[in-house]
């Protein structure tokens, strides 16, 4: 489909790295490199301790933030969780939900997923939702029924206007954090895959318009082939997302704009 219906996002994902002190330094860095331009959604997703301070410095560095996680309870005794009201009042745009590593080590399911991605959206954000096989899975030639299951499961009982405002980002586990990356094929078969998906249950206008996201070990050097995937949308970017150089490459990338280094 045409991706002139959709504005392309970049959101890096700073798992649990970086001070809170190098948060400055590193906007400061990424506003000189990248020029005002709106054609690119750009968000951090930094740990719950860095969202304050960012609330304070993103505006002028033209990032939205992001949070990695949120909780289900909206406010009561439920020591170290973090509330979507919470992150709504620090400004946060975007929310990660269901990414592989929540699912393996906090053992979230489907389920939690989708309540997790309802909570976001009453809240006035926006989930990006994580999807992706595992390397056995993929052996198994079982990729699209897992994945299929995982986003129908995401978006079950949603309303249609709801669906229409989600972010989808495909993660192979077996390349996140890797070295591995998904061939662009590879990437693109799954990201057509999961965009007609969407057009066969909720229509083409909202497939055309829903944004899918690669994520999985993309990078600088292989950010332009990825980006050029007709269905591919932007990047959900770890590592490369801590180095400011390498974020603004790929930022540039998806822009269509040349970085000034």
């Amino acid at each position: 489909m045409n991706k002139k219906y959709r504005k392309p996002i970049i959101a890096g994902n700073w798992k649990m790295n970086t001070m809170p002190s190098a948060i400055r330094p590193f906007l400061d860095d990424l506003r000189v490199i990248i020029p005002r331009f709106r054609s690119c959604d750009v968000t951090v997703c930094a740990p719950f301790t860095h969202l304050g301070f960012m609330a304070k410095l993103a505006r002028e560095s033209r990032v939205s933030i992001g949070a990695q996680d949120v909780s289900l309870h909206e406010s009561g005794a439920y020591t170290g969780e973090v509330a979507a009201k919470m992150l709504v009042d620090l400004d946060t745009r975007y929310v990660i939900v269901g990414h592989s590593e929540r699912r393996a080590y906090h053992a979230e399911t489907d389920f939690a997923v989708n309540a997790k991605a309802k909570v976001v959206l009453d809240a006035g954000m926006t989930p990006i939702i994580c999807v992706g096989e595992s390397l056995e899975q993929r052996e198994r030639e079982l990729t699209m029924e897992h994945v299929a299951y995982q986003v129908r499961a995401a978006l079950s009982n949603l309303k249609v206007e709801q669906v229409k405002r989600c972010v989808i980002a495909y993660e192979p586990i077996w390349a996140i954090g890797t070295g591995r990356t998904a061939t662009c094929e590879q990437a693109q078969e799954v990201c057509a895959y999961i965009r007609d998906m969407i057009r066969i249950r909720y229509g083409a206008r909202i497939a055309r318009t829903m944004r899918v996201l690669y994520g999985g070990s993309m990078n600088a050097e292989n950010a332009a082939e990825l980006l050029a995937m007709p269905d591919i949308d932007g990047g959900l970017i770890g590592g490369a997302s801590l180095k400011v150089n390498d974020f603004a490459s790929i930022i540039m990338t998806a822009a269509e704009e040349e970085p000034v280094m």
